[in-house]
């Protein structure tokens, strides 16, 4: 019952602190941290055969995919690999600019 009290405290945790990261997103920051990301989803963010698009997709959202690879939570190597270099504030700053892009 203890581990259960502390696992939902720890999820609250997390998700106020994707909360705040997302309020502070700056777009322009963002499309200039893009470069690596544009390498999978493509410049516009519309994505590939291979890979989703993430152009248009709600910022928290974005915020949240991208802590749960940064984690380790949600399983990609690839997305592991850049998700676990970026700090909230990158996280925040991608987000305000994938979800400011046209999606399908």
């Amino acid at each position: 019952m203890k581990f259960h009290k502390l696992l939902i405290v720890a999820v609250f945790a997390i998700l106020a602190s994707v909360n705040v990261a997302v309020a502070g997103g700056d777009a322009s920051a963002g499309e200039a941290k893009a470069a690596t990301c544009a390498g999978c989803h493509g410049a516009d963010g519309m994505g590939n055969p291979d890979n989703p698009p993430i152009a248009g997709l709600d910022s928290a959202y974005i915020v949240e995919q991208l802590a749960a690879y940064k984690s380790g939570a949600r399983e990609h190597a690839m997305m592991q690999m850049f998700a676990g270099q970026l700090s909230d504030e990158d996280m925040a700053d991608l987000a305000a600019y994938y979800s400011g892009l046209k999606g399908e």
